[in-house]
């Protein structure tokens, strides 16, 4: 089973720990974890389900490349972080 952790950034706004997550993609995974956590969908993904522009996702330590729909193969030992950039002047 994949595992899936985040920045201490966002998980201090998210509330969840990191854990496993069952999919073959990166969209199932995470379809998976906002099954348990719905508030998480918003802070990742916009109205289309696109990643969002200032949050990453990385599989084993890579950039997914398709951010549009998740479509990135997951590998069943696989690693998701997510991180959220910060910005501001």
């Amino acid at each position: 089973m994949a595992s899936i952790s985040m920045s201490p950034h966002l998980q201090t706004h998210v509330g969840i720990t990191p854990g496993e997550v069952r999919g073959d993609t990166v969209r199932e995974a995470l379809e998976s974890l906002f099954t348990e956590h719905p508030r998480l969908r918003s802070y990742l993904l916009d109205d289309r389900g696109a990643v969002r522009k200032h949050v990453a996702v990385f599989v084993n330590g890579e950039s997914v490349k398709d951010r549009a729909t998740l479509s990135d193969p997951l590998p069943p030992d696989g690693e998701i972080f997510l991180m959220q950039a910060l910005s501001g002047g």
